[in-house]
């Protein structure tokens, strides 16, 4: 099954991919480190660990720390596909990391990527 085959990729062969995408529009590692901690809950030391155990996406997101609230507010679409109709839960998670990603590259305000209040800074 083709979902299967996702969910068994290692999260450290994607990840260089969204940090180059990032770098290809003046947006940083950092930036794109920081929206996975918001989306995971991993802080750094835990996101690296991740990587360098060459981690497969469904371990990645299954002992993410704390996947946050406020993700089901991510909308859009993504390789055509719209990530508020995935069914599947971690297939979800994974177009969602891609939407954040997307709206990095394209520029997006970090508050609003983070999706957060305005009045409070940092939203992470």
């Amino acid at each position: 099954m083709q979902l299967q085959r996702i969910f068994a990729m290692p999260f450290a062969k994607v990840y260089p991919l969204y940090v180059q995408k990032a770098e290809k529009k003046k947006r940083t590692k950092d930036e794109v480190d920081r929206v996975i901690r918001w989306l995971t809950g991993y802080d750094q030391a835990g996101l690296e660990k991740q990587i360098e155990h060459n981690t497969d996406f469904e371990t990645f997101f299954g002992q993410a720390p704390a996947f946050h609230p406020n993700a089901s507010l991510i909308k859009g679409l993504v390789c055509g596909v719209r990530v508020e109709d995935v069914q599947d839960p971690l297939m979800q998670k994974i177009r969602y990391l891609d939407k954040l990603v997307d709206e990095l590259a394209k520029g997006k305000a970090m508050d609003k990527i983070l999706r957060s209040d305005p009045g409070r800074p940092g939203g992470d």
